[in-house]
């Protein structure tokens, strides 16, 4: 179960790894917290559209479903608004009634239930600060630690759902890596082109580096990946920064996407602090690592 904050994320974090599971048969769901209603038409071609600014919760409800179609995998929206992302100085307060204003029993309890329902055995989220800073993210983050540690416990979100159960494992997704962006810059301007990424790295300055302790090999999976992010139309530039390198070029550089192991009751090398670095001999690269071993000896959720 992949949870995600708002339609697109699903495509442009972590989607070659859940197409590499489904072409492998495991059931993958994404839950998309809400319904991206403030999410701005990114894409030139697009912005000033009078159709898409008529009905861009019907166009982003459209990208969603085509995007599923290309992953494969089930889907289902928590039904909460988009936050928006506040700018200014000072910042101006949150919308009334957006989801990251929601009390945080209110807001996991739909995913309680759905963890309940569909009994992932394998959780991936963003880390406490989102990924980035934004208050959908950084509430997603929130939810999904509640949800997994809540829904295996009967006396807790009593009516959600009818059989607790406890995945066994939570990720944070880690797919913007500096090293990986950093190699990506390095790749464009060793072909003598121009990086979209300088001004991205130059952010990170402001931020530590997380820790990674999962490289799941996706390369016969980018362009799937890739044209579930296109389906999102009004959300990415096809000649933008996302396809700048291409995909047969991020196969041989870069062929892994990476997530850091937060929680787990089958072991693993979760990670310490952020920023304290696993021993590459220690890295897994499945995210059933531990999984299967504990089913194929009875255990349970």
């Amino acid at each position: 179960m992949a949870v995600h904050a708002h339609p697109d994320d699903e495509s442009s974090k972590g989607a070659a790894t859940m197409a590499r599971y489904v072409a492998e048969g495991v059931d993958v769901m994404v839950v998309s917290c809400t319904g991206g209603e403030r999410g701005d038409v990114l894409n030139p071609k697009l912005q000033h559209d009078p159709e898409v600014e008529r009905d861009i919760v019907g166009y982003r409800r459209k990208e969603m479903a085509e995007a599923v179609r290309i992953l494969g995998v089930q889907h289902r929206w928590l039904g909460f608004v988009d936050s928006g992302l506040p700018e200014g100085d000072p910042l101006p307060p949150l919308p009334d009634g957006c989801f990251a204003l929601e009390p945080l029993d209110i807001a996991a309890a739909p995913l309680v239930r759905l963890v309940r329902e569909f009994r992932p055995h394998v959780m991936t989220t963003y880390d406490e600060d989102g990924g980035y800073p934004h208050p959908d993210h950084i509430m997603c983050h929130r939810v999904s630690l509640e949800a997994f540690e809540a829904a295996g416990d009967p006396d807790r979100y009593v009516g959600h759902g009818q059989v607790p159960w406890s995945p066994l494992k939570l990720y944070y997704n880690q797919t913007f890596s500096r090293a990986k962006i950093t190699t990506y810059h390095q790749a464009l301007l060793d072909a003598g082109a121009e990086s979209p990424f300088a001004e991205w790295m130059e952010r990170w300055e402001e931020r530590a580096e997380r820790a990674v302790t999962t490289r799941v090999p996706v390369a016969e999976h980018l362009e799937t990946a890739d044209r579930a992010l296109l389906a999102h139309a009004t959300q990415v530039d096809p000649d933008g920064m996302w396809f700048s390198v291409p995909a047969e070029t991020r196969r041989r550089i870069w062929p892994t996407e990476e997530f850091e192991l937060a929680r787990s009751l089958v072991g693993g090398p979760v990670a310490g602090p952020a920023g304290s670095p696993v021993d590459e001999a220690d890295l897994e690269d499945d995210l059933f690592a531990g999984v299967r071993e504990h089913l194929a000896q009875g255990g349970a959720a």
